[in-house]
């Protein structure tokens, strides 16, 4: 009979669980690739540090050469940028360093310059509307295409094909060729320099990006998922609300950064279609150069 030593006890737990040693030489290579990593990613991140950095610079800081790594932090840019300020000199100026208790942080900054704020500059009217038409353009092109795309995955569609490729060949097509036409068109509608055209136009240029990256996500679910849903009961489109959704909702947020991205950089239609109410961040800070 074998002893209690030789055999030994079996932990429940452990028992049948494989243990592997990685190689000494694997574990320093996997090491290596990552530190590889880390530097490359750091090295990448250089120009959006310093971005960062200038945006907290003097003007004489930002222009001084050669560029200085260490400076003291100030919010100088930032009151120069979104608000206007008007220049004071002799006894306003004394008046004004008298009262500087009571004023806040910007109108400080200001005063110290030798200026008094008169009021938000026309870039925060510019940066509002950036929001409100980079935000509506977005959504309303990812929901559409969200049903578009839904309808070429699942229905057969006759011409399918060509018809994906026209709303693709909407993407190959520059900006700047069909901005006169459309700013011709505007006019006589009424859409110019609106928040409605603008949303209007984003939105038909990104249905292209939406309807193929969305496709892509929704193909990958197995329609059997729907069918079975559907045998307990379910419509169409209680299916695709309680089945397809939830499983897209990374390829709607993948989509979402994408489509919001090329709204909010968008230059062209941006300068041609818009003049003052509608005008977007864009062109207006091209404007603010000098």
């Amino acid at each position: 009979m074998a002893s209690f030593e030789e055999t030994g006890p079996r932990h429940p737990v452990t028992e049948g669980i494989r243990v592997d040693k990685v190689h000494p030489r694997a574990r320093f290579t996997r090491n290596v690739r990552a530190i590889l990593v880390v530097l490359i990613a750091l090295i990448l991140l250089i120009p959006v540090l310093a971005m960062g950095l200038t945006a907290f610079k003097s003007r004489a800081d930002v222009v001084a050469i050669p560029p200085k790594v260490f400076f003291t932090p100030t919010l100088e840019g930032f009151v120069f940028l979104l608000t206007d300020r008007a220049q004071l000199s002799g006894d306003a100026l004394e008046e004004a360093k008298a009262n500087a208790e009571g004023m806040n942080l910007f109108e400080q900054i200001a005063l110290a310059n030798g200026q008094r704020i008169t009021g938000p500059s026309d870039f925060v009217s510019r940066l509002w509307n950036s929001i409100v038409i980079a935000f509506g353009a977005t959504v309303a092109s990812v929901a559409l295409g969200l049903f578009a795309a839904y309808a070429f995955s699942r229905f057969d569609i006759p011409g399918k094909d060509d018809l994906l490729f026209f709303i693709l060949s909407g993407r190959m097509l520059p900006a700047v060729v069909v901005t006169i036409p459309i700013f011709l068109m505007y006019r006589q509608v009424g859409l110019y320099d609106t928040y409605w055209g603008m949303i209007l136009i984003y939105t038909v240029f990104n249905l292209s990006l939406t309807v193929w990256l969305l496709k892509g996500f929704i193909d990958e679910i197995p329609r059997e998922y729907e069918e079975a849903a559907m045998v307990d009961g379910y419509s169409r489109l209680q299916a695709f609300y309680k089945i397809v959704l939830p499983q897209t909702a990374t390829g709607i947020a993948t989509t979402t950064v994408f489509s919001l991205i090329f709204v909010w950089n968008e230059y062209a239609f941006a300068l041609m279609l818009t003049s003052q109410k509608a005008r977007t961040a864009p062109p207006a800070i091209a404007t603010m150069l000098g």
